[in-house]
């Protein structure tokens, strides 16, 4: 997880508690918001490297098949 991610996820898991605490439904749902956020991000960033993965796979395989190293 970046960096960025388990900051958001960090903030948003602190003002979900202190919205719980403090029955502040709107920190609360901040706080969720924010942690969302951070899971969708990683699973973007997740998923990019895997395409990126791949592509790089198939470009070694058609390489291979040209003869090209």
């Amino acid at each position: 997880m970046s960096f960025e991610n388990s900051k958001d996820e960090f903030v948003g898991k602190a003002k979900e508690a202190a919205g719980k605490v403090s029955g502040d439904k709107s920190t609360e749902g901040e706080g969720l918001g924010e942690q969302l956020k951070a899971k969708a991000s990683e699973a973007k960033d997740s998923a990019s490297e895997k395409l990126q993965d791949a592509k790089e796979k198939v470009e070694g395989v058609f390489n291979g098949l040209k003869g090209d190293k």
